[in-house]
């Protein structure tokens, strides 16, 4: 099942963590956090299951993911606009299918509402540079994936640290 791969993934990563001595512990949740799937939320839980500091778990593994994303988001943005100075105005291609559903989803919730819903079903590394290919502005959407990516560590990291403290 996909769900046991998952889950296995995210023990090993916890026990590579939480081996580690508490000043490198920081580091590695750094660089775990920028993992798709795994972003601010799942690594600010995984900060305070290895005992860092709630705050410093939300705020280690914010950054992770807010770094990963927003290098992510940039290279889109380049990318958009190297194709749109290259393009000669011969008729836009029909877009695809995957591109409309995605245009609808912009239509219906704005940059807000996908970068704060997003994270529900696609890591924020996946959604940040697909609007801003779509033709979101790239400020909006560092604007709010940062708001999004805070949003969801606060949230799993008062969680985690109450579920720590009743179970613990």
């Amino acid at each position: 099942m996909l769900f046991d791969g998952i889950g296995d993934f995210f023990i090993r990563l916890l026990a590579f963590v939480g081996d580690l001595e508490s000043w490198q512990q920081i580091g590695a949740l750094l660089l775990v956090s920028a993992i798709p799937f795994i972003e601010s939320y799942l690594g600010s839980f995984m900060g305070i299951l290895v005992g860092i500091e709630p705050l410093v778990a939300v705020a280690v593994a914010s950054v992770g993911n807010a770094v990963s994303t927003f290098l992510l988001i940039a290279g889109a943005a380049r990318a958009r606009a190297a194709v749109r100075n290259g393009r000669v105005d011969a008729g836009a291609p029909a877009p695809s299918k995957r591109r409309q559903k995605v245009a609808r989803y912009m239509e219906r919730f704005g940059v807000p509402g996908v970068s704060l819903l997003g994270p529900l079903a696609l890591p924020s590394q996946f959604t940040g540079p697909t609007m801003v290919a779509i033709g979101a502005s790239a400020r909006s959407v560092y604007v709010w994936m940062g708001v999004s990516i805070i949003a969801w560590g606060v949230l799993f990291g008062f969680f985690s640290h109450l579920a720590v403290r009743w179970f613990g």
